[in-house]
């Protein structure tokens, strides 16, 4: 695997792999890498691509500087995950590389209705620095296809909305929640928990799985979430929001929808954990 720093050499390895008729393959990410973001790569080498992935930290989607602060930075060891996986491009850029106006001269995607609510609500600006970051980058890669995790259920809405709408030829790829033996999803956020908070965190999916069984037997929206909320109270998480969403566009659902999703974001000690599940023609999907 090779390591790039800058845009120069990352478009003249791309152009090189396309010089060979290789099909670009793009995993985005921000580093602390687990076996949910080489899911996405493995994805991309089953569809023989010239694999590129990119760790960069965005300042833009960070509402909160002790948050981008202390996110984890562990470069060496994604390098070394990346490179056994079989990437064959890693682009790292600094922030100057990518923001070399600075931040506060820097155009911003903004992305109406799918970024609104749920983590949009809860993170003012998130969506527009995914948005704009994702958007800088498909222009400095120029994929064929790009592997987003559905754990960011709002955020594959947002991207896919955002290249639907500014015509952009890239297919987005969504790939399926890598999760623990215990259900939990794979985060680079569970390194925050402390073992006890670990043992509980598992019970985000659990409550998840009881809306889902709730809303099949009922159709009550109201009083299934206002149960769930008291038993996620109950399991030691401060409730961010717990919401059951229209799959097709993330508008609220009603009980004449056959095709929800189900998404929930909880704290857990310092841990801002987040997960979703699916429902289709009221048979639960479990990801793997």
């Amino acid at each position: 695997m090779i390591t790039v720093h800058t845009i120069r050499e990352l478009r003249e390895q791309v152009r090189e792999a396309r010089q060979q008729g290789r099909r670009i393959g793009f995993v985005p990410t921000m580093g602390n890498l687990h076996d949910g973001h080489i899911s996405l790569v493995n994805n991309a080498r089953q569809r023989e691509c010239f694999v590129v992935a990119s760790i960069f930290v965005n300042p833009l989607q960070f509402d909160d500087p002790d948050d981008l602060a202390r996110y984890p930075r562990t470069l060496d060891q994604d390098q070394n995950m990346l490179a056994a996986a079989g990437c064959d491009l890693l682009f790292a850029p600094d922030v100057n590389e990518m923001y070399p106006e600075g931040q506060d001269r820097q155009t911003i995607i903004h992305v109406p209705e799918v970024s609104e609510g749920l983590c949009g609500g809860s993170r003012p600006g998130h969506f527009d620095g995914v948005a704009t970051v994702v958007n800088k980058l498909f222009n400095m890669v120029q994929p064929d296809m790009a592997f987003f995790g559905e754990k960011d259920f709002q955020q594959v809405a947002v991207i896919k909305k955002m290249v639907a709408d500014l015509c952009m030829p890239v297919e987005i790829v969504p790939v399926a929640i890598k999760r623990a033996d215990d259900g939990l999803a794979l985060s680079s956020r569970n390194g925050y928990l402390t073992e006890q908070e670990r043992e509980q965190a598992k019970g985000l999916y659990q409550t998840l799985q009881e809306i889902a069984d709730d809303f099949r037997a009922h159709k009550d929206i109201e009083q299934t979430l206002k149960t769930a909320r008291e038993r996620l109270d109950q399991r030691g998480f401060r409730t961010d929001y717990l919401e059951i969403r229209r799959t097709s566009d993330l508008a609220p659902a009603t009980a004449e929808d056959d095709s929800v999703v189900i998404l929930g974001a909880a704290y857990i000690g310092k841990a801002r954990l987040i997960d979703n599940l699916l429902i289709d023609n009221l048979t639960i999907t479990l990801n793997p």
